[in-house]
């Protein structure tokens, strides 16, 4: 193994999606090693073909208990240690009230609040432990405000705030650092579903991309330690919000 002062390792959930590849990628590019999950191989192994060989990766649901504290328990086997958890599986679900689907907003709500909310005192606990650590949560400009048809969605990105800053000022004295960052609209694939895309509906010319929030995630883990950010909003151009 090599000597535990050379690198650092993050532990990146969703980490085939638009946002987390991206943050995948910029880490491996400054030197992180890392521990990747999502819930398909197939993605992890194709994504994994890019980073070279300083990658584990956990197949799994964020609705599984156990796949917080295996992606742990393969940061600790594979590289002797755990920096960073970027807390980033989510799902997105709106819709009017007269048709909107109930079970995937029930679904939503269990990976974008039972699943976050479990990622982050599990890997909080071994910080603690360590006395050293940094959990970055996913929310989104939608954790601070609201729009009609987004309620539900909006609904899981507040308690992801609450318990961000919550976690942080329990922590504030210590060297466990809480972050969480708060996108605007960023092209990726969840709208893929949508008929049409919300840059044409808000009139947002150059929505963000995925490389903008990861250069953002590798701003705040290059801060000196007495430097913390608890909130980082960013938004493209003309997002009216």
């Amino acid at each position: 193994m090599e000597d535990r002062l050379v690198y650092k390792v993050a532990a990146i959930t969703g980490a085939t999606g638009g946002i987390g590849a991206a943050v995948a990628k910029t880490l491996s590019q400054a030197g992180w090693h890392l521990v990747l999950s999502a819930r398909s191989a197939e993605k992890l192994r194709a994504l994994t073909s890019q980073l070279g060989p300083d990658v584990a990766v956990v197949p799994g649901d964020l609705r599984d208990s156990w796949l917080p504290s295996a992606m742990l328990s393969a940061a600790i086997e594979k590289f002797g240690r755990c920096d960073m958890c970027f807390n980033n599986a989510g799902l997105l679900e709106v819709g009017p009230i007269e048709t909107i689907d109930i079970e995937r907003v029930c679904d939503m709500v269990r990976v974008n609040v039972e699943g976050a909310f479990r990622v982050a005192y599990v890997f909080l606990q071994h910080f603690v432990r360590e006395k050293t650590g940094h959990l970055i949560n996913v929310s989104s400009v939608l954790g601070k405000k609201v729009r009609p048809t987004a309620g539900a969605y909006a609904a899981t990105k507040f308690a992801i705030e609450a318990l961000s800053e919550a976690l942080r000022v329990e922590l504030s004295k210590t060297d466990v650092q809480v972050s969480c960052i708060q996108p605007g609209l960023v092209i990726s694939g969840f709208h893929d579903r949508w008929e049409v895309h919300p840059s044409k509906l808000m009139g947002i010319a150059e929505p963000l991309l995925p490389k903008d929030i990861a250069r953002m995630v590798l701003f705040l883990l290059n801060q000196p330690s007495n430097v913390r950010i608890p909130q980082l909003m960013i938004l493209p151009k003309g997002h009216e919000i």
